[in-house]
């Protein structure tokens, strides 16, 4: 897995539009960068639902929140447009983003639920892991941006 220090390794996937989305595309403002075991579960629409009730919290700061999965492009489009999801969420089919930041779940070939707050300059600010859907793990992602950027409100 990546640690907090590294450089956020650059990837391009599907977003649920079905157009591609590069990661170094957002350089210069933050990002957080969520990945999801499964989309239309409980848990995963829980934390949806949070990041997108947060989401212009996060944008008055500046950052871009995505969500990825290794669901295909019509399920997470399905996801999105259920639950009017404001933000971008990524089909990582093959697991290849998973797999390079370290949360790919071989065994069931689904991403483990993990967080990662990436600067402006591309790199890993902040990694939440071990959550549980119950945890309002977006309102953590946002008090570690808001201390990041220098803002306590």
């Amino acid at each position: 897995m990546v640690k907090v220090g590294d450089i956020a390794p650059d990837f391009e996937a599907l977003d649920h539009n079905g157009e591609t989305f590069k990661l170094s595309n957002l350089r210069g403002r933050y990002v957080v960068l969520y990945f999801y075991p499964k989309a239309m579960t409980s848990g995963c629409t829980r934390e949806g639902i949070r990041f997108n009730e947060l989401l212009e919290e996060f944008k008055k700061l500046g950052v871009e929140v995505v969500g990825a999965s290794t669901d295909p492009v019509d399920v997470n489009r399905k996801f999105a447009e259920k639950y009017d999801f404001k933000f971008k969420l990524l089909s990582d089919t093959r697991g290849v983003v998973a797999r390079v930041y370290g949360v790919l779940k071989e065994d069931s070939f689904t991403a483990e639920r993990t967080t990662f707050i990436i600067d402006p300059e591309g790199r890993i600010r902040a990694i939440l892991s071990n959550i549980r859907p119950a945890e309002k793990h977006a309102d953590e992602a946002l008090r570690i941006v808001k201390e990041l950027v220098g803002t306590k409100t």
